[in-house]
């Protein structure tokens, strides 16, 4: 069963780091993912803040969800490289990630995507990624 097979079955069980971070899936196809997750005590850092990683944590994720819509099944992904500019912090509620494909070659693609406070859509972050397309490597999912 591919990836997407699972999500669609299982939702955030197909994923250890969905169900360890309680993210629920929301749309992806056509290229496009969103993922959101409730921001927990035990997700702070030490000033009371969401620790700046899993803003891109979640972020990684849905890119990588974002990018298995328009592969080929069997096809594994990895990522290549990442950067996350983070605009305001958040201490409670819920966080969305939207992410989308800007450019799909034949052995990279091209990501980006934005984490925004989930009741009134202020941004957090923007980060954009590379990942590394390895046809026929059964949905390495290295990201």
């Amino acid at each position: 069963m591919s990836y997407l097979e699972e999500i669609r079955l299982r939702g955030r069980d197909a994923n250890p780091f969905f169900r360890l971070m309680e993210i629920e899936v929301g749309p992806f196809g056509n290229g496009e993912a969103r993922l959101s997750m409730k921001v927990r005590p035990d997700m702070h850092n030490g000033v009371g803040w969401l620790q700046g990683g899993l803003f891109t944590a979640l972020c990684d994720e849905a890119m990588a969800l974002a990018l298995f819509t328009v592969l080929d099944e069997g096809t594994g992904i990895a990522t290549i490289s990442e950067s996350t500019s983070f605009l305001q912090g958040v201490r409670t509620g819920e966080i969305t990630a939207a992410a989308r494909v800007i450019k799909r070659g034949r052995a990279v693609a091209f990501m980006e995507g934005e984490v925004t406070k989930s009741d009134d859509g202020s941004r957090l972050s923007l980060t954009s990624a590379s990942f590394a397309i390895m046809p026929g490597h059964k949905e390495l999912r290295g990201h």
